[in-house]
């Protein structure tokens, strides 16, 4: 796999194992952000050793920037990059000049959509029920 991680220079090899400090500074996320994405995508997994340290791999690091990617320059949600990068393979990077089909394209609503719109509907028939008992009652 072609390393598309950031450039870093700290004297180490490319394929050499870096800390979550390291990555975090490289591609200018916080640590605490790393760890989250961490728990939201199954496919990222750095090597962790004693005392709970994490070691990441070029794969890893690849697979960072890719999410990054999708949530801060593509638009994705959480779920939307995760359901991106599972369906790519997940941690094969995508190249950087592709646009998501999602994000290019206005799409109908999605089943979500449709499900709080429903649920909408309902509601402001409730409203409106509430409102006519009450100015029903106001006029007695």
């Amino acid at each position: 796999m072609p390393n598309t991680a950031p450039a870093f220079a700290d004297g180490k090899e490319p394929d050499a194992l870096r800390t979550i400090g390291e990555v975090a500074k490289a591609l200018g996320l916080k640590q605490h952000i790393l760890r989250y994405w961490e728990e939201q995508f199954p496919m990222l997994r750095p090597l962790t050793r004693a005392g709970g340290r994490r070691y990441y791999r070029p794969e890893d690091i690849a697979l960072v920037t890719r999410i990054d990617q999708l949530l801060h320059r593509e638009g994705y949600t959480i779920r939307g990059a995760r359901q991106a990068l599972s369906g790519k393979g997940g941690a094969k990077p995508a190249r950087a000049a592709a646009p998501a089909p999602e994000a290019t394209a206005p799409a109908a609503p999605m089943p979500a959509e449709d499900e709080i719109i429903a649920a909408i509907r309902i509601l402001r028939r409730h409203l409106e029920t509430i409102r006519e008992r009450l100015a029903a009652s106001l006029e007695d």
